[in-house]
């Protein structure tokens, strides 16, 4: 995936917290990722993506949020046909959280903190399984 492909990808960030947000902004854009839309919780994003859904390439999700946890938010995605690339946010590290994310539909996991560097190999390994899919 170039680096123009990328520049060009639509993301939805959903994070309760606002400093977690604004890093994922700042590390999306030196990325050259411009369009950035924000929800500050799952059931934002799920409105936002029924309402425009059609604008988003991929969502970067934190696991634990008020009102609609990232999981929930994914198990809902995948329920109303959502195939949009999925990369889950987390502090949660063990083996059963990963793997229930994986049964669940999500394209990528990365463990708090991680470096941009980190970040843009996630999301490339996202929109290349969901490409393969």
């Amino acid at each position: 995936m170039s680096s123009e492909i990328l520049a060009k990808t639509r993301v939805l960030i959903v994070e309760d917290q606002l400093e977690a947000r604004t890093i994922l902004r700042i590390m999306l854009g030196e990325l050259g990722i411009t369009q950035i839309y924000e929800a500050t919780d799952g059931q934002q994003a799920s409105d936002f993506m029924d309402a425009a859904g059609d604008m988003v390439d991929m969502i970067v999700c934190d696991w634990n949020m008020p009102n609609m946890s990232g999981m929930d938010l994914l198990k809902e995605m995948r329920d109303k046909g959502f195939k949009v690339p999925f990369l889950m946010v987390t502090g949660r590290g063990d083996m059963s959280s990963v793997v229930n994310a994986r049964n669940e539909g999500v394209n990528g996991y990365i463990k708090k903190p991680f470096s941009p560097a980190q970040l843009e190999v996630k999301i490339r390994v996202c929109m290349e399984r969901q490409k393969a899919a």
